[in-house]
């Protein structure tokens, strides 16, 4: 592959090279005051990394490519394990080539030579999995990471049944413009949409920002086509059928096991006559929960709602707001009853300007009942232009010494208030024998008739070694991940599995159903050649031996 091919991806860290997120300076101070000032580790440059990548064990072939740094930016996703990977420089692992295919032809070409000479393959989309799913394994078979981003084009419109058909490495802003020069639009908008792909969505059952209106990627994957070890499946668009169990579900959330998806069929909607967001305010947690639960289950008509707790809402007004705008903000609110422990509500109204009008007037209503107090559209741009921009902050606190990662699950409404609790207080409480303080805050997300999702981030100090940074964030991860699934909570609402929550799966599934599932996936992969160490427990990669703090100076 040619290096002019190479996109303008950071090759040991988030997104774009061009793009930041800075703090303000009293950004930086909020940060610095709850958790202290630390020293930065230091980071690794790309050519000592290049330094590193072993030969491959492949021949060259017109297959694939063995390009060392090709390989290298293909090594890692974006979990905190795999980010202090490339930070350190130590990847320990390596693809021994990157396959380009442009067709399911080529696919089939390289899942042939794969069955019959023993690699092992993963599907790679957009690279921004945050758990582990496209890490290769310690192995003695030959490794192809297999990218799909070739593969992005809008092959069919269907105009009468409302149903697009796209290469699956099509990535979220190619989507969409695709669509939308048609006046369609898919509406999935995770917050990885600049990178992620509409196959990584469905294999992992990833959820958009605006779910409420569009829903999941299950509601809106329709069909497509697989290719398997035992040949191509195509998997039919019905709006609905009782012929047994829905073959569609096993794919989704299959992760790489059952073969590697090449087309994807999704549910589209015409281009909505108008759209905004706002922002409201709420008393407490509580009342935010309250407000929330029952917008939903009214079924208000939004495309979107989301509450944060009053710890998240105090930090993003520190890092998005000057303390002149806070003030002000603060004058408004407490003349209305709204003050210490506010929590911000974050709503988007999609359709029709008819219909959006009654949407809002009820919506206003019910918020008013909740006491809480709408500051209408000005905040909601405000979100709205950075809700992709998120993630590069984790740029901006790795640079200061802070290390930042998520936890995210779904349980029932009554559960809500004591399980965001629980996970809050583990993390906080989870370093204090290290004397290191954790800063944590949680919204919901996607909500629901019967519960929520619960979105939460932690920000932690650094430890002075790559290892031990490690080590405090597997006992951070651990600790809370078996308290949430101890707690009628899933292990993920939108992540998916892949390799960090493997270990958990089985007590949320039981084992029945564990067995089951290995069964159907042994049947289309018996040696366990597709994505090996995900989902599963075996084969994972020993990350803490990746990441030696001597090798990373």
């Amino acid at each position: 592959m040619d290096k002019s091919q190479q996109d303008n991806r950071n090759w040991n860290g988030w997104g774009d090279r061009e793009k930041r997120m800075a703090l303000s300076e009293d950004g930086a101070a909020f940060i610095s005051e709850k958790l202290g000032k630390v020293k930065p580790l230091g980071v690794s440059t790309l050519a000592r990394v290049l330094a590193k990548v072993p030969d491959s064990r492949l021949n060259d072939s017109e297959l694939y490519s063995t390009d060392a740094e090709i390989r290298l930016r293909h090594a890692r996703g974006q979990s905190l394990p795999d980010w202090l990977a490339m930070k350190s420089g130590e990847f320990g692992v390596f693809p021994d080539a990157v396959a380009f295919p442009t067709s399911g032809e080529d696919i089939r070409i390289l899942m042939v030579e794969a069955k019959a000479n023993g690699w092992q393959l993963i599907p790679y989309g957009g690279g921004t999995s945050v758990v582990g799913h496209i890490t290769p394994c310690p192995s003695d078979k030959p490794v192809v990471t297999v990218s799909l981003t070739k593969m992005n084009r809008l092959l069919e419109l269907d105009r009468v049944d409302q149903i697009a058909t796209f290469g699956a490495g099509v990535k979220g802003p190619f989507l969409e413009a695709q669509l939308q020069a048609h006046g369609y639009t898919l509406g999935h908008f995770p917050q990885s949409f600049e990178l992620s792909t509409l196959g990584g969505w469905v294999v992992t059952r990833s959820s958009g920002q605006q779910s409420l209106g569009y829903g999941r990627i299950e509601n809106l994957f329709a069909g497509g086509v697989i290719e398997t070890f035992n040949g191509t499946v195509d998997i039919p668009t019905l709006p609905a059928s009782s012929a047994g169990p829905d073959w569609r579900q096993m794919v989704l959330g299959s992760e790489g096991h059952l073969g590697i998806l090449t087309e994807a069929k999704v549910r589209v909607s015409r281009v909505a006559e108008e759209e905004f967001f706002g922002v409201a305010f709420m008393p407490d947690w509580q009342s935010g929960i309250d407000c929330a639960r029952e917008i939903i289950q009214q079924k208000l008509p939004l495309s979107m709602l989301r509450v944060s707790n009053g710890e998240e809402t105090h930090t993003q007004l520190f890092l998005s707001a000057t303390q002149t705008q806070r003030s002000w903000l603060d004058r408004l609110l407490s003349l209305k009853g709204v003050g210490k422990g506010k929590c911000m509500l974050v709503y988007g109204v999609t359709g029709d300007r008819e219909a959006n009008r009654q949407s809002y007037k009820r919506l206003k209503k019910v918020l008013r009942r909740f006491r809480g107090v709408n500051t209408g559209q000005r905040l909601g741009k405000k979100w709205a232009h950075k809700r992709f921009t998120f993630p590069y902050l984790r740029e901006t606190l790795w640079q200061m010494g802070y290390a930042i990662d998520t936890l995210e699950t779904a349980t029932n409404w009554s559960n809500i208030e004591p399980l965001t609790e629980k996970i809050e207080q583990s993390l906080r409480d989870g370093l204090i024998e290290f004397d290191s303080k954790v800063h944590v805050f949680s919204h919901l997300s996607h909500l629901y008739g019967d519960g929520a999702s619960i979105y939460t981030t932690y920000l932690f100090p650094v430890a002075d070694s790559y290892d031990e940074t490690y080590r405090r964030w597997q006992k951070l991860k651990s600790a809370t991940s078996e308290m949430i699934v101890e707690n009628n909570g899933t292990i993920s609402h939108q992540h998916g599995v892949g390799s960090d929550h493997a270990p958990y799966l089985s007590k949320e599934k039981g084992e029945h159903v564990m067995a089951s599932l290995q069964s159907c996936f042994d049947y289309f992969d018996p040696d366990k050649q597709l994505n090996p160490g995900k989902l599963f427990k075996s084969g994972q990669s020993d990350d803490e031996a990746v990441i030696a703090t001597e090798k990373a100076q």
